[in-house]
């Protein structure tokens, strides 16, 4: 497989802009011409389908949900990053550029983060002019406040709704294109598989989940926005719906899937408190600006109410090791962090699985009402969910599955290996390397749809003639046949336990062996594990009703069957890398101090496995990994 990422030449700042001078065009008059699928409307696909149907092209729009709102951007809460400087404290394109290659632990693809730094000034200025409510200082002027990873103060917000209400201006600009006939949209409409010919995407497979009706779609282009895939951990912050389905099965029909082992436990989640639970709750890394973190210094004080230990009794371990930084560590070592001081039996509230976020300090500096003022709608969340008042006691938080690194391979142009298929937002791998620092999902999210993707997509459809392929080609009908089997399939099992338990049971094995800490034993007992699971999911699993009408179970089942695959492609590929950088943790490889242990000379690059067959070892493939402008360093934030 030749992975070729077509980074263009010339000094690093300014490959954009000598991408964008020798693109190649299309006349407005012929872009009706061209018909684009895309799959998703959260930030990233809601925001490509309104940008390029304002250019013109006819954009075909898919999501599962009743409507293009309910996409999971909506649950973002803390800000998202801009090098606007607007503090005057020293940031600027190259700060933002420097901070997000450092937070992937140098793992990621250096043009594509620069041109992501590049275009974050820009999303401000179009969310404004959307009327994207960010806060404002009291002269009016746009607030920001701090993010983990980042000594400056450059995440924009919107108290905690940050993601919805960007979400909201995407969809305006999106709701104006349906409106306007230059999008078709598709709800509660999901893909079931990619359809490519002569080695090019054409179309997908759908399947109408209230009538159960399958149809093929076709067009010049497929452009993937469907996020995810922390829930192959069963529990993680995702929305239950959150699944691997569109990536993974484009990666069954020749797609990349690039690092998949690159997935990110957020430090600040409410803990488990039961089996009952289908999913975590996320509280914003916000909350770390005011929120100091911490656990009782003495075992002997576990039990107690937190207000009853004294200051000289807790151990502020995030300043204490992190002085630099503080609480505002990077997810992937605040994470860590966590955990070690549970594994040393000081962690909190049932079975230990906790520590304190205390507001105490920022309450008597600064007044409850500004407190309240800035994250009100997240310490009521927090209170509904646990009937606990974090403005009168600690809030207790501990890591869980939130984002995911890794995704199908792109290169440059958001393109992946599969001529046709462009990859955008989550669902891609280019921008976060190893670890993704806080408040720049909605950035690159943003960054793809509006910004990226309407000039390489229409740089790759300048060369190819305009003209769908027929609905009735005989590889259509031959991939939508085998969906449909595949849903039959399903429902002839006929076993004894629900999707959902053997889901529960993956999870138990994927956190367990492949979560915040991994090696070499834990993850080959997971291979193990999970094709056994694989055998018993297709021996035993019931799912009832009919595929001919709404049936959840089906979708369910469906999803948690590519889960069954997926899983051990990303234990095989945590396996394979013998190293720790970011959110992938190798208990072999660490520091005398108990940080990630990068091994530069044989692992700086991108691992991109290509399928071969059912049950088959896929094939490895490397895109090395070249720095121009940083240098290779260890990565401390101490």
């Amino acid at each position: 497989m030749q992975l070729d990422p077509k980074v263009p030449g010339g000094p690093l700042a300014e490959k954009w802009s000598r991408y964008k001078r020798d693109q190649k065009l299309i006349n407005p008059a012929n872009k009706a011409k061209y018909t684009v699928i895309v799959v998703g409307t959260g930030l990233a696909g809601g925001s490509a389908a309104a940008s390029l149907a304002e250019l013109g092209y006819k954009v075909l729009s898919f999501c599962f949900q009743d409507s293009p709102r309910r996409a999971h951007s909506i649950a973002a809460q803390g800000g998202i990053n801009a090098a606007k400087n607007y503090r005057n404290d020293g940031d600027s394109v190259y700060r933002l550029f420097y901070d997000t290659i450092k937070g992937g632990d140098f793992r990621s693809r250096e043009a594509n983060v620069h041109r992501l730094a590049e275009v974050s000034v820009n999303i401000i200025d179009q969310c404004v002019a959307q009327g994207v409510p960010f806060a404002r200082e009291y002269g009016g002027l746009l607030d920001t406040r701090s993010f983990g990873g980042a000594q400056l103060q450059r995440t924009f917000y919107c108290r905690g709704q940050t993601g919805q209400q960007l979400l909201l201006g995407a969809y305006q600009a999106l709701s104006r294109q349906i409106a306007a006939g230059g999008v078709t949209m598709f709800p509660r409409c999901e893909m079931l598989d990619l359809i490519a010919i002569d080695g090019k995407a054409r179309g997908i497979v759908t399947r109408h989940l209230e009538t159960g009706k399958i149809e093929t779609f076709t067009a010049d282009a497929v452009v993937l926005a469907t996020g995810g895939y922390s829930n192959v951990f069963f529990l993680s912050t995702n929305a239950i719906g959150c699944n691997v389905s569109a990536t993974y099965r484009a990666y069954k029909r020749g797609a990349a899937f690039a690092n998949p082992c690159y997935t990110q436990i957020h430090p600040t989640c409410i803990p488990v408190a039961g089996d009952h639970q289908s999913k975590l709750t996320l509280m914003s890394e916000s909350l770390r600006n005011d929120g100091r973190v911490w656990v009782p210094r003495n075992k002997s004080d576990i039990g107690k109410h937190p207000n009853e230990i004294p200051e000289s009794a807790r151990d502020y371990y995030l300043e204490r090791k992190y002085p630099s930084f503080g609480n505002l560590a990077p997810r992937d070592i605040a994470s860590r962090a966590a955990k070690e001081a549970c594994d040393d039996g000081r962690g909190v509230g049932p079975g230990g699985l906790g520590v304190y976020l205390d507001f105490a300090a920022a309450i008597d500096k600064q007044g409850e009402a500004r407190i309240r003022e800035k994250y009100g709608n997240l310490f009521e969340m927090y209170e509904r969910i646990t009937a606990e008042d974090g403005y009168k006691q600690p809030m207790r938080i501990y890591p869980a599955l939130h984002y995911t690194m890794g995704g199908l391979w792109v290169n440059y142009e958001l393109m992946s290996n599969l001529p046709g298929l462009f990859v955008i937002g989550e669902a891609n791998f280019s921008d976060h390397g190893a670890n993704r620092l806080g408040a720049s999902a909605l950035m690159q999210g943003l960054a793809d749809g509006y910004f990226v993707l309407p000039y390489t997509l229409t740089n790759w459809l300048a060369e190819q003639k305009p003209g769908v392929t027929p609905t009735d080609h005989l590889e259509f009908k031959r991939v939508e046949a085998e969906a449909g089997e595949k849903l039959k399939k399903l429902l002839a099992v006929k076993g004894k336990k629900t999707a959902i338990e053997l889901h529960r049971e993956l999870g138990h094995v994927m956190w367990e062996n492949v979560g915040m800490a991994r090696n070499k034993q834990s993850l080959e007992h997971a291979i193990q594990r999970i094709r056994e699971l694989r055998e018993e999911f297709w021996r035993n699993v019931n799912v009832t009703g009919t595929d001919a009408d709404l049936n959840v179970a089906l979708e369910r089942a469906n999803r948690v069957a590519d889960y069954m695959e997926f899983g051990e492609l990303l234990a095989l590929d945590a396996l394979t890398r013998e190293e720790s950088c970011g959110g992938h943790f190798r208990t072999e490889y660490q520091t005398v101090e108990g940080e990630a242990k990068r091994d530069d000379a044989h692992f700086c690059h991108v691992a991109a496995w290509e399928f071969t067959g059912i049950d088959k070892p896929p094939i490895r493939n490397e895109e090395p990994l070249g720095f121009e402008t940083v240098k290779l360093t260890e990565r401390s934030y101490k």
